[in-house]
């Protein structure tokens, strides 16, 4: 009996270094890959939208703005994809809304109304931000820009996602099917760059980017996926920047549980020409109640 205590307690022992190796060795990772990623934004103070800033230590409710840079259009520096996300962790639940790149806006910094992906090419992170933040009329507090090359890694980096497909198409050499479709990186990629097939047009195509990011944010929150945790890693190393720290990182993971109840909602409105430049013109209406929306979850 002794000495099958004796076995139980070493392989006890055992287990508890390797564990103890295992945290340590991703918790250095993590750290390293944030100070990687991490680009801090100087910014004015948020009071015109909250009263104090939010805080992730006292889980208040706090928004994000997920910019994405086309590859194609990576020279220039405009943002295919603009999405704002609020994460409220009391209720559980993450409400993300779509702005489609053609909005016509004023870009904050310039006096100007143009298409609200021109922000982030006029004035980077900064810029885009409070063009959003003017827009919608919330505050926003983070923000994370993605290199859509990037978007396929990690798509890749947590084994695939699998998406429902609203009807069939064919796009970049990939056929998708009506229906649950499992894609690998290079196939999310084209399935979210699709848009004049779609008879939604961007709206479609915003839908399909939100399908393929809860994707990813699902498939990334799965025990499995510490196997893939140097991959995960090094695809976040390599295309993504944000002004969240690594301790606010941390932090979030207090917030984990809202990704399972997820609202999604696109800004869609009227197509028009305005010299000779295509612009889509949200009304006034719609961006209010956005707007509502927003600030109730942020609760504000």
């Amino acid at each position: 009996m002794k000495r099958i205590w004796w076995i139980v307690s070493i392989a006890l022992a055992i287990l508890l270094v390797a564990g103890g190796a295992l945290f340590l060795y991703v918790y250095s990772s993590l750290s390293s890959t944030a100070d990687d990623i991490y680009e801090p934004v100087e910014r004015e103070s948020q009071s015109l939208y909250r009263p104090k800033p939010a805080d992730v230590d006292e889980r208040d409710p706090i928004s994000f703005l997920l910019l994405g840079l086309d590859a194609e259009e990576e020279t220039s520096g405009r943002t295919d994809t603009m999405i704002v996300a609020t994460v409220n962790q009391t209720k559980d639940s993450i409400q993300m809304v779509s702005i489609p790149r053609d909005t016509r806006t004023e870009i904050i910094g310039r006096n100007v109304e143009d298409k609200i992906n021109h922000a982030y090419a006029f004035g980077g992170a900064k810029m885009a931000m409070d063009t959003v933040e003017n827009l919608l009329d919330i505050p926003i507090d983070y923000v994370v820009t993605i290199n859509m090359d990037g978007f396929q890694e990690m798509v890749d980096a947590v084994g695939g996602v699998t998406v429902n497909n609203a009807f069939n198409f064919e796009y970049d050499g990939f056929d998708f099917i009506e229906g649950p479709v499992e894609l690998d990186g290079e196939a999310a990629l084209a399935y979210v760059r699709m848009r004049y097939e779609d008879p939604q047009g961007d709206h479609g195509r915003n839908i399909r980017q939100r399908q393929v990011i809860e994707g990813v944010l699902q498939e990334g929150a799965r025990i499995s996926s510490v196997t893939r945790m140097d991959q995960i890693l090094s695809a976040i190393g390599t295309n993504v920047e944000t002004n969240l720290t690594f301790q606010e990182m941390t932090d979030l993971f207090a917030y984990q549980s809202a990704r399972h109840q997820i609202e999604q909602q696109t800004l869609t409105g009227t197509a028009t020409y305005i010299d000779s430049i295509y612009y889509l013109l949200v009304s006034d209406e719609q961006i209010a109640d956005v707007s509502e929306s927003l600030q109730e979850h942020l609760e504000l």
